[in-house]
Formats: C-alpha cells, structure tokens, sequence
C-alpha cells in the first residue's frame, strides 16, 4: 500500500473538506485497508455525471487497496432525502426504490473496480430496527440539533411544513454508518450535516468516528442549479453517446472549465494551459469543449462511439443537417398543420404563444427555409422543420380529404 502522505495527496485532490485529517492520516498509518462508504438513494433510475465525482474518488480509495462500499439505500429512499427541498418530498414506494437500485448496480461498474467493491442495501439492518430501537435512534439527537441543518432552519423559519419522518433520514443515514463500522464516508458537500450525524452516532455507540471527505457538487447543464434529473439539467451516463456529446456542447463556455476541473481525466496543470490557450486565440473555446465532449463520452461508450456522436454533431450543428432518428409528427387537419400546434403539439415549445413569438424572431426553417407566417398552416407533403439550431422535426402533413 502506498505510503500516508501520498495516499493522502491522492484522496484529497479536489476534495471540498477533510474532517479531520489527523484522524485520517492516523487510520492509515495503521496500515489496514479503510472501510470506505459511499450512499446512493435511488430516487431515480440514472445516475448522472454529478454522481461520477465521487464515483471517481471511490476509484482512487480501490486503487490504493482500501474496500469501498457502494450502499444503496433501499430503506432511506423511501424517506426521501430532505436535502436542498422547500417542501416534505413524498417517499418513493418499495417497488419504485427496488428497480431503481437494479439499474444502479449496471452503471456503477461503468467506472467502479467490481472485484473491489462491496454492495449493501440498507434495508438489511435498518428495516429490522424494532420501533423500540427507532425510539432509541430518536433519542440520540436533539430538535435543536436537527434545526441546525440550512434546509430545516429555513423551512422551520418560513413556517413551511417539516415531517417528523424527515429528521429519521439523517439519523438513519448516520446509522449506516454505525452499522458498517465505517472509517470514511465521501459524498456532496449538501450532505455535511448526514455525514456528521454518521460520527457523532458512531461515538454514540462507542465506535471511532469515520473521517468525512466532501467533493464539489456539479453544475447542471442549466449552471445554476446542482446536476439533478428532478431539475432536467443533468446529463446520464446511460444515455446515448450522441445524447452525452450534445449536452455537453450545449452547456456555457464558462462552465466548461468547471466541468473539465472536476470531470475530466486531465491535470490541473494540462486544464490550466488550455484556458491559457483559450484566452490568447490558440484554441477555439468550441474545440476545447469538443475534446471534453469527446473524453467524457468515451468513458461511457468507448472511442469509436464518441467519434461517431462528434461527427453526427458537426453535421448536424455546424453542417446543418437533419439528424436520421428525428421525431416525426403527422398533421391530420388544416389547423393541426398550423406550425404554432404542430410545434407545441410536439414538445419543441412550451405553447402556442411562444411558437408564434419564435417564428416571428425567424427561428422555425421548413426543409431550409425560413418560415415567417405564424398563420399559414403547412400544405400537404413531407417536411423537416428545424426550430432554433438544435430542435427537429420531421411534418407529414396528409392530404385532405
């Protein structure tokens, strides 16, 4: 196993906090692989690229030889994470979290070592916790400490509604914790208050308490929000290659870098020259972010698939053609040939108002061609309708009878 100070250098690269390092470097100086654990609630079915950051850390912890835990709560998902939330999130039902977790295990081993990691549900110990033990769960936190949390804090001074189902998600998150005699946990900075539960919990039962190593949350594609499919701004490492390349084209030269500081295979350094070359004309800001595309794709579908999508996009985007696997959408009547229905009939806008408002600004062309009359419905035939430079649609407009 790698000496302290080098494995220490290798978990922490790009680490938000270490709490604390005197106890980390003193469990590895024991010499004994950690016991390391990583939670995933499956509320939805993907995993996207924000989960991949600490899926990246887990792979370093592998590589040093420490056993990873990859915990699927199966039991705490149908808590639901009151993480972040103004409002009490409805619990998921058994069998909505069950197939969730089975697609999960598919994609982890996108990036995980499977001979090195472990796999928990758990619902193993939590759900044959009697209510006696809940009670005595309970007891070991306070209302004031559980206020503390931002989120509670805000919704309790905002007089919004807080669940007494909501405090048992940290408490039962923290005794995972106590369950897996855990030396670390990882995970999002949003999840400081539940990893804290974890050690003050462990304490509580007379363990040492783990070390908790936080990463950065991710941007979604939106760069306002963190990456979230509840949001639509996320990007799932399931989906098809030509999906991951152009959402990743899509999102803001800004944000590139940051994705390319926390997702990329690169060195601080190697990111850092090419800003440098950016900034001083050498490189085009949408080459730099093609390479990104391209690398983060090939992690998920390998280097031919990435150089198709890269391909399918420049003709698309930058060629102007029409992808093959368009949607399509047939017009049945004069008034469903009206682009402003067809448009929103299709879900390439939200309304009608706004399908007018766009075709007045020239952004709806019909096989190439700008169409400007927002009241003129589409005469019989077969058209590709292209709105703005990424929305298509291909029109079959039936005779009248």
């Amino acid at each position: 196993m790698t000496d302290t100070n080098a494995q220490l250098a290798l978990v922490t690269r790009g680490m938000v906090e270490l709490i604390d390092e005197n106890l980390l470097r003193k469990k590895l100086e024991r010499g004994k692989p950690l016991r390391v654990k990583v939670g995933f609630d499956p509320t939805v079915p993907d995993l996207h690229l924000g989960h991949t950051i600490v899926m990246h850390k887990m792979r370093h912890f592998q590589e040093l030889g420490h056993t990873v835990i990859f915990l699927i709560g199966d039991f705490t998902g149908r808590i639901g994470d009151p993480t972040g939330r103004s409002e009490t999130r409805a619990p998921l039902t058994e069998e909505n979290v069950r197939a969730n977790a089975a697609t999960y295990r598919e994609q982890v081993f996108k990036i995980l070592d499977p001979e090195k990691t472990v796999v928990k549900f758990n619902s193993r110990w939590l759900g044959a916790l009697a209510a006696a033990d809940f009670i005595r769960l309970g007891s070991s936190c306070t209302v004031a400490r559980m206020l503390e949390r931002d989120d509670f804090e805000k919704r309790y001074r905002e007089q919004r509604p807080i669940s007494i189902h909501e405090f048992f998600y940290p408490l039962c998150q923290g005794y995972d914790s106590v369950a897996l005699q855990a030396d670390v946990e990882l995970g999002g900075t949003d999840q400081k208050f539940n990893f804290l539960m974890g050690r003050n919990l462990q304490a509580h039962y007379g363990q040492e308490s783990q070390c908790v190593l936080t990463v950065p949350l991710l941007e979604g594609t939106d760069g306002v929000r963190k990456m979230s499919k509840s949001y639509g701004n996320y990007i799932g490492i399931d989906e098809p290659a030509p999906e991951i390349f152009g959402k990743i084209m899509a999102v803001s030269d800004e944000l590139m870098w940051r994705y390319y500081e926390l997702l990329s295979a690169k060195s601080f350094e190697e990111i850092a020259g090419l800003k440098r070359d950016v900034a001083e004309n050498r490189l085009h800001p949408k080459l730099a972010k093609e390479n990104l595309a391209h690398e983060i794709t090939s992690r998920y579908h390998g280097h031919k698939a990435a150089d198709e999508a890269r391909q399918g996009f420049n003709a698309v985007f930058v060629g102007g053609a029409a992808p093959a696997d368009i949607p399509k959408l047939a017009c049945n009547s004069e008034y469903e040939a009206l682009p402003s229905v067809f448009l929103t009939a299709a879900g390439l806008t939200k309304s009608r108002g706004e399908a007018r408002r766009l075709i007045r600004e020239g952004a709806l062309s019909v096989d190439g061609e700008r169409w400007e009359d927002e009241a003129a419905p589409l005469p019989a035939g077969e058209y590709v309708v292209k709105l703005g430079k990424k929305r298509f649609l291909r029109v079959i407009v039936k005779n009248k009878t």
